[in-house]
């Protein structure tokens, strides 16, 4: 997966819901966009609109929820940044169902 825009082949899933958090406060919009990802169904896209490149957002994604998002630049600044990101798979969920790793420690 990488953070480019997608192929022209490939389809881009139905946006379900947008965020804008150009007017938020910067503490209060990773909590908010990763709230609402994890509220999406799978197959289920959301569009971020972002005042810069959410590349760190990026990152935060890759490392709390690897294989369970795609990520499409839909625009790319220099005023407005807007990114589909799909819900893909399942992986957040089974790291979830045994408390930080899958299971193996007793973390509930």
């Amino acid at each position: 997966m990488t953070a480019a825009t997608a192929p022209a082949a490939t389809a881009l899933a139905a946006i379900a819901t947008t965020v804008d958090v150009r007017e938020l406060a910067p503490r209060e919009r990773h909590p908010l966009i990763l709230s609402t990802f994890q509220r999406l169904a799978r197959g289920q896209a959301m569009e971020l609109v972002n005042d810069h490149d959410p590349k760190p957002l990026y990152y935060q994604f890759q490392a709390e929820m690897p294989g369970d998002f795609d990520w499409r630049y839909l625009e790319a600044g220099p005023d407005v940044w807007r990114v589909a990101i799909t819900r893909t798979g399942n992986a957040g969920a089974s790291r979830a169902v045994g408390g930080c790793c899958g299971g193996g420690c007793s973390g509930t």
